[in-house]
């Protein structure tokens, strides 16, 4: 988690650069999303959700967001 939160951060920095481009940002944008999802399901995993109940609540989620 610590070295996915730095790359996160990174990455936040990178996307405030003038200079990217519309397809950068959307690859730096995708990129950030999986990564927050990663850090999501390594939490709950920590709390006590096993690996596939933690990655379909993230599925159930991400599918909850688009079908709105």
């Amino acid at each position: 988690p610590d070295q996915l939160e730095a790359t996160l951060e990174v990455l936040e920095h990178f996307s405030e650069h003038r200079s990217v481009s519309e397809e950068e940002m959307d690859v730096v944008g995708e990129l950030i999303t999986n990564i927050c999802g990663a850090l999501e399901v390594h939490a709950n995993v920590a709390q006590g959700m096993s690996g596939i109940e933690a990655a379909n609540a993230f599925a159930q989620k991400v599918m909850g967001s688009i079908d709105q």
